[in-house]
């Protein structure tokens, strides 16, 4: 039995995006065992993933760390893998190739520059949304494409029942209000305002409710929400998948959370700013729509309130 690798290192959102493409490679290589490899805060993650047999855990210690770097590659090596499907793409994967298989082209090593259209350079062709690139990607490399264009992340959710009876959770929105410190172009300021819109017109009939993240729990404080927490800690990866499938909407920053919610299939929407565009990273769905602005501070708490009430009405 043959072994093939997949590479795809993260983060929460990408991992999302990437369960199509994965879905497609295990479904086109059904006699070989599919190994993965993946960074810790995923490794058990994937451990759930129906398409996978095997997961690999890299560190992703410093390139100049020559004893990590030479245990990795060893490792590597002695599965003796048929084919590597990169989709990570960057440049630390890259690094890999060079190192594993110099010379490979895409039917050794399929990635979006050795798939890369002759009459167009890699950094236009990263200018395209991220699943099209995938699409190209795996066609490119003989794999029967069915499934990457609508991925399905509806495996990695977990039994939440305990959760939803401590909090009282039937109909409610998750609001994910939060991103990464560095990323402050991604934050709409206005989520209290529609807190209280949401309120004010659903009562008790839908409750409103945050899922923070370990970084978050303090901040989620200054939201008029709820926090679902488990047993004060924040949820892990199948949990929250859990929460936000089971929710009747979902509102977000364009974070992993979002991602998750697109495909998951959930109704939802999400807020973009001008640090990139919905349509570069597939975000939406038929259920799952966006609301892009060239600045967010000015996006109301009217406008993305009547975008959810004419879904959920």
């Amino acid at each position: 039995m043959s072994n093939i690798l997949i590479i795809k290192h993260g983060s929460l959102g990408d991992i999302a995006q990437a369960c199509g493409a994965i879905q497609d490679i295990s479904e086109n290589h059904k006699e070989s065992q599919i190994h993965l490899l993946t960074t810790k805060p995923y490794f058990e993650l994937f451990k759930k993933n129906p398409f996978i047999h095997n997961v690999i855990l890299d560190r992703r210690l410093s390139r100049f760390n020559l004893i990590y770097l030479y245990q990795l590659t060893r490792g590597l090596k002695n599965f003796n893998f048929n084919k590597v499907y990169d989709l990570q793409n960057s440049s630390r994967t890259t690094f890999y190739k060079n190192i594993l298989f110099p010379k490979a082209k895409f039917d050794k090593w399929s990635s979006s520059e050795t798939t890369l259209p002759s009459n167009i350079s890699k950094y236009e062709f990263d200018k395209n949304p991220v699943l099209n690139r995938f699409e190209h990607q795996l066609k490119i490399s003989k794999i029967k494409v069915e499934n990457t264009m609508r991925p399905d992340f509806s495996w990695a959710t977990s039994n939440i029942d305990n959760i939803k009876k401590e909090f009282n959770l039937d109909k409610y929105i998750v609001l994910f209000p939060f991103c990464s410190a560095h990323l402050v172009d991604k934050k709409w300021p206005h989520y209290n305002e529609l807190i209280e819109l949401i309120k004010n017109r659903f009562n008790d009939q839908l409750k409103v409710v945050l899922a923070p993240g370990p970084s978050e729990i303090h901040d989620a404080k200054n939201i008029n929400a709820v926090s679902i927490l488990d047993q004060n800690k924040a949820l892990d990866i199948p949990q929250l998948a859990s929460l936000i499938k089971e929710s009747s909407f979902v509102v977000a920053n364009d974070t992993g959370p979002a991602h998750i919610s697109a495909h998951l299939g959930v109704k939802g929407l999400a807020l973009f700013g001008k640090h990139t565009t919905a349509f570069k990273v597939s975000i939406e769905r038929e259920n799952f729509k966006v609301i892009q602005v060239a600045d967010l501070d000015k996006l109301s708490a009217n406008n993305v309130f009547e975008k959810i009430t004419d879904s959920l009405l």
